[in-house]
């Protein structure tokens, strides 16, 4: 019942006999500023709600009429009239309208006032900025009702979380908002974090569906961290971003190289997309060769970006970046037609393996765009080889599969990229007929000092042999790992042994060359 009363856009509490109060709903204590009073029915609190029944000044200062009701037992509804407030539209504009949640417009308000400095009692403000993780996934599997009936959920245990001297906002989807009161900062903050992320990441059920999600959050604490609300609430979403960036599930406290760093990326997003406009990027290949008879097989065809002024990046600190502003699908398809005809061109008939991320899997058209390359091109379908992880495969299995099936069709070949790394390989490799898998280069560096990769590497082996697919492996720099690989059976190596990622230009001399390391 509480809880309906605290969705109701109208202010209203309810004063006992003795004058304290026994109820105000949120509506009441935004319009009054009164979260930052203790208890609800303390008597601070109470001596505040009382002057109602005369009048009240409300937060941003007007002086508000109410209509006491006396009802049974001697208690008084306090009904507050808000005439500044022409429709009920209006009325419900602080108001978050599915949990009843005050919105960003409340918690902007809060936060001026809590830059005012900390209260007599040395009561500081903390502001927490959570994100639920895997909450998307419940939206686009189960649909947007039960989504809603979770997000209410959410709240509940937020509001059984706080105190209620602190504002809960939602700041739309699936963001939210604790303005944190207390004299113990930064601690009070910490802990409150610490009990969020386990409290929320306790399993739900939700008509009759067993739901997971987690949170992470961003803490960050006025005013060092920002003198008004948009710069403070940045630091906390930038302190959010560093939660997630480490893997989810956490909390972290805004620190000032966050913003350095931010800045930093926002300046390589900027190069990245003028980069791809400006045609800066080049294929490099590396060789793959065949422990069978010793010669080359085939070529990776790997992205690289020579940036006028960074020079050569690395294609570890552009490639995450490219995925997350979603400029990974476009790059990829440009590889996918410039490997092609770079093949198209070789004067053996040396097959040509290209990455596909994620996220070219979710875009429409990908079918379509491996079939125009090779027209395109004139490259046979047979030399072309497509290389996935199995990140491709966790989301949406089914639809994955079919895509994968389709290319198949086409008549290219399909590998599994870092193979080992993932938790449900082998239930892959049982759903899709892979022609080839890719021992990851972590097991073969450490195979030589490590029994575990070293029998990792032998079991991986042995699966490829069993059901007919190649094994590559990935990272071979040394002629103890090359003895070794040959000695278990593995069908291809790929590494700096063999060669570096090299430009077009010098991938004739690999073609006249021993390719024996």
């Amino acid at each position: 019942m509480m809880e309906v009363c605290d969705r109701l856009p109208c202010a209203f509490a309810i004063l006992e006999p003795d004058g304290l109060v026994s109820f105000a709903n949120a509506a009441f204590r935004t319009l009054f500023n009164l979260s930052s009073h203790p208890g609800l029915g303390g008597p601070d609190l109470s001596r505040v709600a009382s002057g109602a029944v005369r009048s009240l000044k409300s937060l941003d200062g007007r002086i508000l009429p109410v209509n006491p009701v006396t009802f049974g037992g001697g208690r008084t509804l306090v009904l507050v009239e808000d005439k500044s407030s022409s429709s009920p539209a209006e009325m419900t504009e602080r108001r978050d309208a599915l949990t009843g949640l005050a919105n960003r417009v409340v918690l902007k308000e809060q936060i001026v006032t809590a830059l005012t400095g900390p209260e007599p009692d040395g009561t500081e403000t903390a502001l927490l900025l959570l994100d639920l993780d895997r909450f998307k996934a419940v939206n686009d599997t189960l649909g947007h009702p039960i989504g809603d009936k979770l997000l209410c959920r959410v709240v509940d245990r937020l509001r059984a979380t706080v105190r209620k001297t602190d504002l809960v906002a939602r700041l739309g989807g699936d963001e939210f908002a604790i303005l944190q009161r207390s004299p113990k900062q930064p601690e009070a903050a910490k802990a409150l974090a610490q009990r969020l992320v386990d409290l929320i990441g306790r399993t739900y059920l939700v008509d009759d569906h067993i739901l997971n999600i987690g949170v992470s959050i961003g803490v960050a604490f006025p005013p060092n961290d920002g003198n008004d609300p948009d710069r403070l609430l940045k630091s906390a979403d930038l302190a959010l971003y560093r939660a997630k960036e480490e893997g989810r599930g956490r909390f972290r406290f805004f620190e000032q190289e966050m913003d350095a760093r931010a800045q930093a990326r926002r300046t390589l997003e900027l190069d990245l997309r003028r980069a791809f406009a400006l045609r800066q990027f080049e294929v490099y290949y590396q060789a793959q060769m065949s422990l069978h008879d010793k010669q080359v097989v085939g070529f990776e065809a790997l992205a690289r970006w020579r940036h006028p002024q960074r020079g050569m990046v690395s294609p570890a600190a552009f490639i995450p970046v490219a995925e997350e502003i979603g400029l990974i699908s476009q790059i990829g398809e440009w590889v996918l037609l410039t490997a092609c005809r770079e093949a198209a061109s070789w004067p053996g008939n040396q097959r040509i393996a290209v990455n596909l991320s994620p996220m070219q899997f979710g875009k429409a058209g990908l079918v379509e765009t491996v079939a125009a390359a090779l027209a395109t091109s004139g490259l046979p379908p047979e030399r072309l080889e497509l290389e996935i992880t199995e990140s491709v495969l966790l989301d949406d299995t089914a639809g994955t599969l079919a895509i994968l099936h389709q290319l198949r069709s086409l008549g290219i070949r399909i590998a599994m990229d870092d193979f080992g790394t993932g938790y449900s390989s082998l239930g892959y490799l049982r759903s899709f007929p892979f022609d080839k898998v890719k021992i990851d280069q972590s097991f073969i560096r450490d195979m030589p000092t490590d029994g575990d990769s070293a029998a990792i590497v032998k079991a991986i082996i042995g699966l490829g042999i069993s059901l007919g697919i190649s094994t590559t492996a990935e990272g071979v720099e040394t002629e103890e790992q090359l003895n070794r690989l040959r000695a278990e059976g593995c069908t291809d190596i790929q590494g700096y042994l063999l060669s570096k990622p090299v430009p077009a230009s010098d991938l004739a001399a690999i073609f006249n060359r021993s390719t024996h390391p």
